[in-house]
């Protein structure tokens, strides 16, 4: 069981010796421990905003809650690390499962049935052999750039060093979103150090999947947000969601078009991100190495 985690909501003015200064409202800071005084939060705050010739800072409405920190720039938890865990990040596949409105639902029938099977072994040894028919876009699966481009290497070529054992960066935005401000932006992403990182984003959204609703008003990262990732230098894009994009827009798919076009892996459909810390989890989702093919299902998981 983890240990809880705790986040400071208020408002700051701060000033700077050289003039001038800085005025915030409902701003939220994740805290190593409950016990600090708004002295030690303020100095947290100054790091977490990487503000240099500080003279003075002053909080309002100060609130310590427990909440799920969501990886604060310059806040280290100091905390024992819990044991090691592994935390399942994939939707389980099953005949009929709906992944995608209109796409086709995997089917599983039979090629050898264990009453079969029992004429071709020594006796009391028996074997099933089923065969599944099934799109590449099923369940929990990852993108490559094959997916989107023609000349895009396909899931055989894809290296494992960007699929296997990826320090995870998690933005947990499932309070971050509205049915009229799906996009996830530049912005939200820019506050931490993404290069060579698995960057999952925890929308929540993942509570409907397998319902009409996951079909519908899914939150997606922007254009902007694709482009921004792509300079940050990350491994691997990971989402919660219906899709990386926009599915509502009309036909453009700029998420896609951008990360795969500079050979980010795009996964979809995870599950359970709300279950991992803001960083510090290690991220595998790693395809079978299928050749001339752009999409499979992935058993993504993280250590933590």
């Amino acid at each position: 069981m983890t240990s809880p985690e705790y986040r400071a909501r208020f408002g700051f003015d701060i000033a700077f010796a050289n003039g001038g200064g800085m005025h915030g409202d409902g701003f939220r800071l994740d805290l190593p421990s409950p016990d600090l005084d708004a002295e030690a939060i303020g100095a947290l705050l100054i790091r977490h905003l990487g503000l240099a010739l500080v003279e003075s800072v002053v909080l309002h409405r100060l609130e310590i809650v427990a909440e799920q920190h969501r990886g604060s720039r310059g806040v280290e938890a100091t905390t024992p690390a819990p044991a090691r865990r592994i935390v399942d990040l994939s939707h389980s596949i099953h005949a009929g499962l709906v992944t995608y409105p209109g796409l086709p639902a995997p089917e599983i029938t039979p090629f050898l049935t264990r009453e079969d099977s029992r004429a071709k072994y020594a006796p009391g040894t028996e074997f099933a052999m089923d065969v599944i028919t099934m799109i590449g876009n099923t369940g929990t699966y990852i993108d490559s750039p094959f997916h989107r481009y023609a000349d895009g290497g396909d899931l055989s070529s894809l290296p494992l060093e960007k699929l296997v054992d990826l320090p995870a960066e998690v933005f947990h935005l499932a309070d971050a979103w509205s049915p009229d401000r799906r996009g996830i932006g530049s912005a939200t992403l820019a506050d931490r150090d993404l290069h060579g990182a698995a960057v999952l984003l925890h929308t929540g959204w993942d509570r409907h999947f397998g319902t009409p609703a996951y079909g519908r008003g899914a939150p997606f990262l922007t254009e902007g947000g694709a482009q921004a990732l792509v300079g940050a230098g990350v491994a691997l894009v990971g989402i919660d969601s219906l899709n990386i994009d926009d599915t509502e827009s009309g036909g453009e798919r700029p998420a896609h078009s951008i990360l795969l076009a500079a050979g980010i892996p795009v996964v979809e459909h995870l599950a359970n991100l709300g279950s991992l810390p803001a960083r510090g989890a290690r991220f595998t989702a790693a395809p079978p190495a299928v050749a001339g093919f752009g999409t499979f299902p992935v058993r993504a998981h993280a250590i933590v």
